[in-house]
């Protein structure tokens, strides 16, 4: 029944994407939109594989990977840790929500001018605001998961004497563990787009970006611009995508795969 699932989840989205090429093939051939401003998708396509090839444009790819999953880890260390204080002590999350309040909605790219001002435009300036963007997700769902957790587990463990530590690694932190990886996955992509936005704007160096930045200067840069993001969105598929089967893979007694579990062996 899984299997059937995921093949067919998968043949739509193949045919939503065939359809969305076709439409967009259809309409640059014939000559509703200038070729310009919207190339055929064949072509877009076939200037994607070729960047496969080019050993610049692979190096620069690395670079945004590496500033990726630098801010992605140094946001995992701050929001995980921090989650689980916030959600285990009432007197410090109570103390620390105005703060926080006041900080989540500042949007990441608003903060580039200052960053860059900071700590200058290079690496850093990337890091920083991705693991600012990445935070975020990670660290409520953290504190969600807690607050989730099942009461009665955590009763038994205090009712035979186990200390608040013992209770948080035993009870707390393997429950809140699923709404963790949740949290990480949708700050993958967050800290995909702030990593790729970053260069774009920044406009100089290395990275995917900045591929895609420089190519919008150009004089019939567009079909490099649209190949550069189809490779961006190609890395968020694939990383979502290992992301969804580490899950699957590392919490198996989730609702969601137990209800799974259960059809599968009922049929």
């Amino acid at each position: 029944m899984r299997r059937l699932r995921v093949r067919r989840e998968l043949w739509l989205g193949f045919l939503g994407a065939l359809l969305a090429f076709g439409v967009c093939e259809a309409v640059s051939r014939a000559g509703l939109v200038r070729r310009g401003y919207l190339p055929p998708a064949s072509e877009v396509l076939a200037r994607a594989v070729e960047l496969a090839g080019d050993s610049v444009f692979l190096d620069g790819i690395g670079v945004t990977l590496r500033a990726w999953a630098l801010g992605l880890g140094l946001a995992c260390a701050i929001a995980v840790p921090l989650g689980l204080l916030l959600g285990s002590v009432p007197l410090v999350d109570a103390a620390a929500r105005a703060i926080v309040e006041l900080l989540r909605p500042l949007p990441s790219v608003a903060l580039i001018p200052l960053v860059s001002l900071l700590l200058g435009s290079g690496t850093e300036t990337e890091v920083a605001l991705i693991t600012y963007a990445s935070v975020w997700p990670i660290l409520f769902n953290t504190v969600y998961g807690l607050g989730e957790t099942d009461p009665l587990t955590k009763d038994t463990l205090r009712a035979f004497g186990f200390g608040r530590l013992t209770v948080l690694l035993r009870a707390e932190l393997p429950a809140t563990a699923p709404f963790i990886a949740a949290g990480i996955r949708i700050s993958a992509a967050v800290a995909l787009i702030l990593a790729v936005a970053t260069e774009i704007l920044s406009g100089f160096g290395e990275g995917l970006g900045i591929f895609i930045a420089q190519a919008g200067l150009a004089t019939d840069g567009t079909r490099d611009v649209l190949a550069g993001v189809v490779w961006a969105g190609t890395l968020g598929l694939v990383i979502n995508g290992v992301l969804v089967w580490a899950e699957r893979r590392l919490f198996p007694w989730t609702p969601e795969h137990r209800e799974t579990a259960g059809q599968g062996a009922a049929r």
